[in-house]
């Protein structure tokens, strides 16, 4: 049941944020860097993020009702691992690089919480 959940809130979380990169990063990237993408390289990788973004939702979605098995269990593996390297990077963003927006420290917040989620739900498992 808690896996459940975990997989429709990552689902419902990573939709539109991925949709958002996929058709129009330059929307989202300032708000999430506090800095404003120009390069054209940027922008396919952006977009690049967004259909990953939307592959891991359609999968959590698709993978909610399914009962305990080695596939769903790698399925929040990848999510735990997906939420602990995305707090990494953001904080290494924030701090490291100075490149800090408004949803900077609460996208932080967020997959800290989903990685100890993930991380709960991997351990109830075993």
């Amino acid at each position: 049941m808690v896996t459940r959940k975990l997989l429709m809130v990552s689902a419902l979380v990573e939709t539109p944020v991925g949709a958002v990169f996929l058709f129009s990063p330059a929307l989202i990237v300032p708000f999430l860097l506090g800095v404003s993408i120009d390069a054209p390289a940027a922008f396919v990788m952006a977009r690049m993020f967004g259909a990953a973004l939307l592959s891991l939702a359609a999968a959590c979605w698709l993978a909610r009702d399914d009962g305990p098995s080695r596939a769903r269990f790698g399925l929040v593996a990848a999510l735990a691992l997906y939420n602990g390297v995305a707090v990494a990077v953001l904080v290494n963003a924030g701090v490291g690089m100075g490149l800090a927006g408004a949803l900077t420290w609460p996208s932080v917040a967020l997959h800290a919480g989903l990685t100890v989620w993930c991380l709960a739900c991997l351990r109830s498992r075993r």
